[in-house]
């Protein structure tokens, strides 16, 4: 693991956005396509402010959230209504989205109709990953009900998910999928979470699901 500390969270927005600006640049460069694979949530609202306006071949750019939550865009806690907000606007408006979402009752009725264009997206280049002081990431939470499946070497590259701490179902990537990624960034900020990740660091995947990505990942903190 990588820790990188900013001296305050503007810093650490606008260092992280330079770096991931630099990884996908450099993925166009050997690829055809690149896919930069990103969480939902607020906290990474400054870096794709600032990644809409880099000038960057955002049209051969696949933009994929790592989870979403079970609710039509018209909500107000759709991830994909907030990256659309956030993100892919300006000079990223050209990017493509791969959706997570589509009209069916149930996440387990929806993701035969997602699977594919996940798999097209696939290997990830850049990987944005946030937290939760339950250390959870995407939405592999400590005792969903779908966990056992979604950490192991046999899962699929997507899964329904429902739990305890989460509201609506879900549906994430399993863990397989997003270790598939060249480069993994962790965006976490305040001393609740920076005391939650020196826990997860000891910690097994059952109970802190994000331990699995902390090996390969530059973690990028601010108070």
């Amino acid at each position: 693991m990588n820790l990188i500390e900013y001296a305050d969270r503007d810093a650490l927005m606008l260092g992280l956005a330079n770096k991931i600006a630099g990884e996908l640049r450099a993925a166009l460069n050997h690829n055809d396509r690149a896919t930069f694979c990103v969480p939902g949530g607020s906290t990474p609202g400054p870096v794709f402010e600032t990644l809409s306006a880099v000038h960057l071949d955002w049209s051969r750019v696949d933009v994929m959230l790592n989870d979403e939550r079970w609710v039509d865009e018209t909500s107000p806690r759709s991830n994909t209504a907030l990256l659309k907000r956030t993100l892919l606007k300006d000079q990223a408006a050209a990017a493509r989205m791969v959706p997570l979402y589509t009209d069916r009752p149930t996440p387990e009725e929806g993701l035969p109709l997602l699977l594919k264009g996940v798999k097209d997206a696939l290997p990830i280049d850049v990987l944005l990953l946030g937290m939760g002081t339950d250390m959870h990431t995407a939405s592999l939470f400590p005792g969903a009900d779908q966990l056992d499946l979604a950490l192991s070497d046999e899962a699929p590259e997507l899964l329904a998910m429902r739990a305890p701490g989460a509201p609506e179902a879900r549906i994430t990537l399993s863990a397989q999928a997003l270790k598939s990624a060249i480069a993994t960034h962790l965006l976490i900020t305040g001393d609740e979470k920076r005391a939650a990740l020196e826990t997860a660091r000891g910690a097994s995947a059952q109970d802190a699901p994000v331990s699995l990505f902390l090996p390969e990942a530059s973690v990028h903190w601010a108070a």
